[in-house]
């Protein structure tokens, strides 16, 4: 039987697959594959209408699970103008139409007020908890869910730079309005925000469409970044299926430190590492206060807190070939 794998598989997960589902697909091909059971976890839900980067941590990774639910994100995310539904995306019903659509300037003019701290509704079909329910449960027996408002932060927004499928106008032909500027009505348009956690992108497309006197909801969600992973490292399902069937692992996987890339390194000698390994504190450390990824060689050892010259073990990792 081959030893557990530790570090990170990055899915480009398709739409209509949820993120257990995904957690499950790697287990599944890591014991066709014959490996050890591994502990398997992702760094982040995706809903299972969005697609896009999903990190999923393998072995002493999963320790690390928790700072990518912490991290920022990038999303694209295609607004349809002129009908909200109960979901704010394609699942749901519609419950308000309207007729005004908005110019791309009346958009561009609007993303400055979404863009910095700001407060937002999560919507009432989401997995927070209402009096230890769960909201989206409550949402389809058909009961009044309130929700209230949090703080989050939109780092950047803009309109996609690139053309996209879903940006689109509405032709004279349908009767959209004329503007001084001689635009057209957009019916729909594709943004790129980098947000906080905690950030539900549907309810920032219903708030940006009812501040442009509007309605509108979520056609397309993709996420294309997630702490420090990128789309481009991701792989697809079917890449991921390859691994059952003899591509090496090592190929299709991420170490475990790349997910501590923003984090200085500790490089330590084997008398520390060994005490760091017993979850002794290390004193007289000349480097400044932080958080540091603590080393032996090229192997994480901990993740470590510097205050005052003191390093404390944040979280161990017991990775082979590290000093024991």
């Amino acid at each position: 039987m081959k030893p557990v794998p530790h570090g990170w598989i990055i899915l480009d997960k398709p739409r209509g697959l949820g993120s257990t589902q995904a957690v499950g697909a790697v287990k599944r091909v890591l014991r066709e594959r014959g490996y050890a059971k591994t502990k398997v976890g992702h760094g982040g839900t995706l809903d299972p209408l969005a697609e896009g980067v999903l990190p999923i941590a393998l072995g002493e990774a999963t320790k690390l699970a928790g700072r990518m639910l912490d991290a920022s994100k990038i999303y694209d995310f295609t607004v349809l103008f002129g009908e909200e539904t109960d979901t704010l995306d394609t699942e749901g019903e519609v419950i308000e139409r309207s007729d005004a659509m908005p110019t791309l300037d009346e958009v561009i003019a609007v993303l400055p007020d979404f863009t910095g701290p700001i407060e937002q509704v999560p919507p009432a079909y989401s997995a927070l908890k209402v009096d230890g329910k769960r909201a989206y449960d409550l949402a389809r027996a058909g009961e009044q869910v309130e929700l209230k408002k949090r703080a989050v932060e939109i780092f950047s927004i803009s309109a996609h730079p690139e053309p996209v499928e879903g940006l689109s106008f509405i032709s004279e032909a349908q009767g959209s309005p004329s503007t001084s500027s001689g635009q057209s009505g957009l019916k729909s348009i594709t943004l790129s925000a980098h947000v906080s956690k905690g950030t539900y992108i549907r309810s920032l497309a219903r708030d940006i469409a009812r501040e442009l006197g509007t309605v509108g909801h979520v056609t397309y969600l993709r996420r294309t970044k997630a702490g420090p992973f990128t789309e481009n490292q991701s792989i697809s399902l079917d890449k991921l299926n390859e691994i059952a069937s003899g591509a090496p692992l090592q190929d299709l996987t991420l170490p475990l430190e790349a997910g501590l890339d923003d984090i200085p390194a500790l490089n330590l000698d084997l008398e520390s590492a060994q005490a760091v390994r017993q979850g002794r504190a290390l004193s007289g450390m000349p480097q400044p206060s932080g958080l540091y990824c603590a080393t032996l060689d090229t192997v994480p050892v901990a993740l470590m807190e510097i205050e005052d010259g003191t390093a404390k073990v944040v979280r161990g990792f017991n990775l082979p070939d590290v000093a024991k």
